[in-house]
């Protein structure tokens, strides 16, 4: 069994930084969405209406932009930059390519309104 279907993402994460900590050796395989399953079934429509309203070009100047709220890091970690400097000013469908791909990697924990 390996240690993606054994533990979550959060518990993988524990494990992964402890192990570092003590000095064991950890190798983990992590295929796509292995971690975080709930990012193919994320409503994100209802998700930007209720972080922006619905409003994909959000920038209120609150450090989130778009219509999922980035954090600019977030944007930046998920791989956002390949679309746009912000997620502001990226289209609907590339917000969306990144949330999944942010959820995949770090659970659906970045959205208050999909907790």
């Amino acid at each position: 069994m390996s240690l993606t279907s054994r533990f979550s993402g959060s518990s993988l994460r524990r494990l992964v930084s402890g192990a570092s900590l003590t000095g064991a050796v950890v190798a983990a395989v992590v295929v796509p969405g292995a971690l975080a399953p709930a990012a193919q079934a994320a409503n994100w429509e209802a998700i930007a209406q209720c972080e922006s309203s619905g409003n994909w070009r959000a920038n209120t100047g609150n450090g989130h932009y778009g219509g999922l709220q980035f954090k600019q890091s977030s944007w930046e970690w998920a791989g956002g930059l390949r679309y746009a400097p912000r997620a502001d000013l990226a289209t609907k469908s590339q917000q969306i390519a990144v949330a999944e791909r942010l959820a995949r990697l770090q659970g659906m924990s970045a959205w208050t309104c999909a907790r």
